[in-house]
């Protein structure tokens, strides 16, 4: 069977909505739905949050769909508690549906995925940050991160850099515990949080790092203080690696022509690729 292409934002979710408030006992608030692309959150009559999440079940691997609820063993990170879930099979794709109950953040997400202004962080959201970023690298997990929902692997790594940075050695040295999905819309100011666990595993070093760079392209000063908080990461081989796995993304096959970060990205990522290849 066919996995249907679908934007949560433009397809019916009441048969959803209701199935959740039955299966976790809640009453939802339909006044809060917030929807994404692959995702709707909703909060609860218990003060607690509820995301769903719809994941073609050749996107799940063998880690399954529970990222949420195994991030919850993870110390020492600013994220929200996990409290309850609930997964099922869809009876009509090759689909399954999981809704994660989680108390609710303590501030309003930094802004979108990728940040057109500088949102004036103060220097203990980045001490936050980077304490919990250095938790979660200390970390270990059987789980295999999956950003993008693929799951990172040295074939994924060498194919998304190579299509943009053909002859770069991409041989992997160190695997660390990575968020995956490490944006500004899923980190919380003025008190830093982060949450949307969905993918998060084990990855190369500098995967968070790399991630939260590209996404801060737009905003020069932003994506050099990324780059200087978490130099430690980004100068490691794997950190250079992980910036070209980021650029690659941007500037590939399927480059938005319009997209602002990508001078910006093939800068950095031209310098990036020469220091790997004189090594």
């Amino acid at each position: 069977m066919t996995l249907r292409s679908v934007d949560l934002r433009k397809e019916p979710m009441e048969a959803v909505l209701d199935r959740v408030e039955r299966s976790l006992g809640v009453r939802l608030d339909h006044e809060t739905v917030v929807r994404k692309r692959r995702s709707v959150g909703v909060r609860t009559d218990r003060d607690t949050w509820v995301r769903i999440e719809r994941r073609g079940l050749d996107r799940i691997g063998v880690q399954g769909g529970d990222g949420t609820a195994s991030a919850e063993a993870l110390r020492g990170i600013a994220k929200p508690a996990w409290f309850a879930g609930v997964a099922w099979r869809d009876e009509t794709e090759p689909v399954m549906w999981r809704a994660d109950e989680t108390e609710l953040l303590p501030g309003a997400p930094v802004g979108s995925a990728v940040v057109a202004d500088d949102p004036r962080l103060s220097k203990e959201w980045w001490a936050a940050m980077n304490a919990s970023m250095d938790a979660l690298a200390a970390q270990h997990t059987n789980r295999i991160a999956t950003p993008d929902t693929e799951t990172l692997t040295q074939e994924l790594v060498t194919g998304t850099i190579h299509s943009v940075f053909p002859g770069v050695d991409t041989a992997v040295v160190e695997w660390r515990p990575a968020h995956a999905d490490f944006n500004w819309a899923n980190m919380t100011a003025p008190g830093f949080c982060v949450f949307d666990w969905e993918d998060w595993g084990m990855a190369l070093c500098g995967l968070d790092a790399a991630n939260l760079w590209g996404a801060s392209l737009t905003v020069p000063t932003l994506a050099d203080r990324v780059r200087s908080e978490r130099r430690d990461d980004l100068e490691t081989r794997d950190g250079k690696l992980m910036t070209l796995f980021v650029a690659a993304k941007i500037l590939g096959p399927y480059a938005d022509p319009d997209d602002p970060r990508l001078e910006a990205a093939r800068e950095t990522a031209e310098r990036v690729a020469k220091e790997l290849q004189t090594r």
